[in-house]
């Protein structure tokens, strides 16, 4: 193990943010960017006025802009405290789960930002499961603190009831809403005050021994302080212990709370996590062995694809966590999949819609590849002789379907392009009919498919009609249980984008039916 590998990896940290659409994830994103000097002013994330003309930085694609939502997960590398620190900002909406189950593959950590005035959401819920899942260290921020909220404690009990993990309460507010003076911060024994007559948005002051600030203050007269330092110590003496090993292995939650909105409470946030967050830890390959971040041979897989980044020159950047070893511009690699050599000469870190060609990156970044259509989500790419493959990672089957065709047939090439790039990107399948070769889209939600439509036309200039077939049941067969005589007005017959045999069940009945017909036909499901 080399020392430059060890301490290039310890200063590594990778997240990403998870949310309920509209909760401030993206606001927060800002904010981070904003205290590491990476931009000098946030942007507005909805922005939907004529007189705003500032988007989220995060928020590149045209659509996103247009609808104020995140339908894409961002990347973003910045320099922070010493840290070199890769963010990873997901779509909040469930229609694109997808994209943030994989994202979720390919990071240390995870950033909880839940709505003061909410709680726990549903979507929250499914992708903390995830998280779970994984032990990963998730770190919670209760947003909008400027708005009143519901109670501080009620916040805290439910998210340790619905999501079932310890809840470590790291400071705690002084009020909410208009009548939010600050934070009492418990793990930095101070108080950060929201002092809106001064120039600067808050500032601190130390805590004595007794948990009290020393002097006079017009604030300390206030029952609002009082109460939440009464509050405070109370969970402090009677609620869980800090415990680091618990935060690292996914069991115990520190709790933030703050406002990303007027950027209150997110610099103690941001300076706690990078303190307490791990550095990238080993990744077990298909055959269980451990490969750890300082091993010198070069790995990695690609989680993303995203076509048109930059729509003036039609690219498609693959995005890879590397695993292990230190990536040098020109490196070569095998991609696994193939067994075939790639020179990788063509990479970029992002800072969402800007970048920048990367000389040399480690375990636990983030970068861009730019692709011809070599690579798949999934792939591991390694250098040297000895072979290594990951894991896949999750394909979830669609339940909604379309069918989709060109409107100008004098358009086909770009259609087909079109098509083809964005299929690639992993949020929509492609499927076609076994006999006509009608094109049929399959997507988990129906956001996916106006995306899909929108990106088409303003990406390739390809107008399609699509003509809903309302949600099925999609199921593969072996290639060598199929007769094409099996198919009906109840269970389409068709071919997946790798020429796999599928059928498209209009319900559990028809479904059911066909096992009962064909017994010892095997259907299965992506996951």
């Amino acid at each position: 193990m080399s020392n430059h590998l060890e301490q290039e990896t310890k200063k590594r940290r990778t997240f990403a943010i998870i949310s309920h659409p509209d909760a401030g994830k993206t606001t927060i994103t800002e904010q981070f960017l904003l205290f590491s000097g990476a931009i000098r002013e946030a942007g507005t994330v909805k922005a939907k006025g004529k007189k705003s003309k500032k988007f989220a930085k995060s928020d590149w694609m045209e659509i996103e802009k247009q609808r104020g939502i995140s339908v894409t997960s961002s990347v973003m590398q910045v320099d922070y405290d010493g840290f070199q620190v890769n963010i990873l900002d997901t779509p909040g909406h469930e229609d694109f789960s997808e994209d943030t189950y994989r994202t979720l593959m390919a990071v240390d950590a995870a950033v909880m930002v839940v709505d003061s005035g909410k709680g726990i959401e549903p979507q929250t819920k499914r992708l903390f499961e995830v998280v779970s899942h994984r032990g990963i260290p998730v770190f919670t921020f209760m947003n909008k603190l400027d708005r009143d909220g519901r109670e501080p404690l009620d916040l805290v009990d439910e998210l340790e009831e619905v999501l079932g993990i310890d809840a470590y309460p790291m400071n705690w507010p002084m009020g909410m809403g208009k009548n939010l003076l600050g934070l009492y911060d418990l793990y930095n024994e101070r108080v950060e005050l929201r002092n809106t007559d001064d120039d600067e948005d808050s500032h601190y002051l130390p805590l004595n021994e007794d948990g009290e600030v020393e002097g006079d203050h017009a604030f300390k007269d206030s029952t609002i302080y009082t109460q939440a330092m009464e509050d405070a110590q109370l969970l402090h003496e009677a609620g869980n212990e800090f415990d680091l090993e618990a935060i690292k292995n996914g069991k115990l939650t520190p709790v933030f709370f703050g406002s990303a909105l007027t950027g209150f409470g997110v610099q103690t946030f941001f300076d706690a996590f990078v303190d307490l967050a791990p550095a990238p830890s080993a990744m077990e390959d298909e055959n269980e062995l451990e490969i750890e971040p300082t091993d010198e041979q070069f790995t990695g897989f690609i989680f993303k694809i995203q076509a048109n980044m930059n729509p003036a020159h039609r690219d498609r950047i693959a995005f890879i966590r590397i695993v292990s070893g230190e990536f040098e511009k020109g490196i070569n690699v095998t991609l696994e999949r193939t067994g075939k050599t790639l020179r990788l000469a063509h990479t970029t870190q992002f800072m969402a819609d800007s970048r920048e060609e990367v000389e040399h990156a480690y375990g636990g970044d983030i970068i861009g590849l730019y692709d011809t259509g070599n690579l798949q989500i999934g792939d591991t790419i390694y250098s040297g002789k000895r072979k290594v493959k990951f894991p896949d990672l999750p394909q979830f089957t669609p339940e909604l379907f379309m069918r989709v065709a060109p409107k100008n047939v004098m358009k086909q090439k770009s259609f087909h392009k079109g098509m083809e790039q964005l299929i690639q990107e992993g949020a929509i399948q492609l499927y076609k009919t076994y006999h006509t070769e009608e094109y049929i889209i399959g997507a988990v939600g129906h956001l996916q498919f106006e995306v899909f439509q929108y990106r088409l036309l303003h990406e390739y200039n390809a107008e399609v009609d699509m003509t809903p077939m309302g949600s099925k049941i999609a199921r593969w067969i072996k290639p060598e249980d199929l007769n094409p005589n099996m198919s009906s007005s109840r269970n389409l017959l068709v071919r997946d984008r790798f020429d796999r045999p599928v059928f498209l069940f209009e319900n559990t009945f028809a479904e059911n039916w066909f096992k009962d017909k064909y017994p010892d036909v095997e259907l299965e499901s992506l996951l």
